[in-house]
């Protein structure tokens, strides 16, 4: 292994390690830290931890397991990925991760740069955009579990970090790589060991990528691996076999817990030609809807490739939040799509499509699945996926706010064939 990737959630390490295969490394995504070796052709291996909305303390024990594992294996550079909308709190979790990543690496300085152009996410004077909105303008302002309210990740950072945080401008990055490697070098001996680097474009990606060649910790939006596959490529380290993926042939559902406003948009576009059933956080509570009475929805309309969502609008979210307590409410939905999907899986449907990345983490996690194989992208950030385990399905996990509105057919055509 030559790249160690740790990613705090289970549809963010798939869009890793999308980006990490298509830049020609043969990539593996790891379900939990493993307990045996990975095998001998992985040459990027993924961590999928569900690490993001957890306890700090947590968070940092599972990030440093990950890290001690890839390590093991071989790997050069620890890459730690996290959302390109810097899904946090002002208590962490990703300063704490990444500083305590820092220490048990010996780093100098770590990048921080949670950017992908081909989704909309820029940052610009250390403030993060998407499509154009600053992010606390974005809808990310309504996240129930990680309402983005600042736009300027230094100062989101400094809630959440013991040192200052450095900058490295646009200004600066537009001079490519050796300006970038220097101000790294000048935040280091600052004593800034956390820099947020300014990107706007895929070009700033490879330039800032190529000066981490000898990083021996990176940090970021899965846009920041752009540049990372070119620097072993450069040193002749890697084989060029790609990864094993292929398609399934059988029955299909989707499952969406997103409630994000690109999400709630894709429902409505596939449910005006599939069936739906819609979930609401009270009757999961009360006990009005079992994953029973789903799974006979489903599998009574199982050639239709129905839906099940919980998407609400965060008015509605907020509502049963208050009703029930947010950590009661997440925990309902994510253990109803979770046993819903074994009970699919079991029952043969064998291409699964999951909205929304805490929903993911609960499904992945239910189904016991060891590792996935990367297949083709269906959207900027979303891959179709092979899974390894006492399942062998078919998935795609995408982020509340990716892919186009039509993502839900594309993943199913991508995954296979009735």
């Amino acid at each position: 292994m030559l790249l160690g990737c740790i990613a705090d959630d289970f549809t963010g390490a798939s869009d890793l390690a999308n980006t990490l295969a298509k830049g020609g490394m043969a990539t593996m995504q790891f379900v939990g830290v493993p307990t045996e070796a990975a095998p001998a052709e992985c040459e990027a291996g993924v961590v999928a931890l569900k690490s993001r909305t957890i306890a700090v303390a947590d968070a940092i024990a599972q990030s440093l397991a990950a890290c001690e594992w890839l390590r093991a294996q071989g790997a050069r550079q620890i890459l730690f990925k996290y959302c390109s909308t810097f899904d946090s709190t002002k208590e962490g979790n990703i300063g704490p991760v990444a500083e305590a990543l820092i220490e048990r690496l010996g780093a100098d300085v770590a990048v921080v740069c949670p950017v992908f152009p081909a989704t909309g996410r820029t940052l610009f004077n250390g403030h993060l955009f998407v499509n154009g909105r600053l992010l606390n303008e974005s809808g990310m302002q309504n996240h129930p579990l990680t309402p983005m309210i600042d736009p300027d990740i230094r100062r989101w950072l400094a809630y959440q970090t013991k040192g200052e945080v450095g900058l490295v401008p646009y200004a600066t990055v537009r001079q490519g790589t050796a300006a970038i490697r220097a101000a790294l070098a000048a935040e280091a001996a600052a004593n800034r060991r956390l820099a947020v680097v300014d990107a706007v474009a895929d070009a700033d990606l490879n330039a800032i990528g190529a000066a981490m060649a000898e990083a021996k910790l990176v940090t970021g939006g899965s846009g920041i691996a752009l540049g990372l596959p070119a620097n072993f490529q450069a040193a002749g380290l890697l084989s060029g076999r790609g990864t094993s993926f292929s398609q399934a042939t059988g029955p299909a559902a989707v499952l969406s817990g997103s409630c994000s406003a690109q999400s709630r948009a894709q429902v409505v576009a596939y449910t005006a030609r599939h069936p739906g059933l819609l979930v609401l956080p009270d009757e999961v509570i009360s006990g009005a809807m079992t994953t029973g009475k789903a799974f006979d929805h489903v599998m009574g309309r199982i050639g239709l490739a129905p839906m099940v969502y919980s998407s609400a609008d965060p008015d509605e979210v907020k509502a049963a939040q208050d009703r029930h307590g947010k950590a009661e409410v997440a925990e309902a939905i994510e253990g109803f799509f979770g046993e819903l999907a074994v009970m699919l899986a079991d029952a043969g449907v064998a291409r699964l499509v999951v909205g929304g990345g805490e929903t993911s983490g609960a499904v992945v996690t239910a189904l016991e699945v060891e590792r996935f194989h990367i297949g083709p992208e269906i959207d900027p950030g979303v891959p179709a996926l092979a899974a390894e385990g006492p399942r062998p399905i078919r998935l795609a996990l995408k982020s509340g706010n990716f892919g186009a509105i039509d993502f839900y057919d594309k993943a199913l055509a991508a995954l296979g064939a009735p």
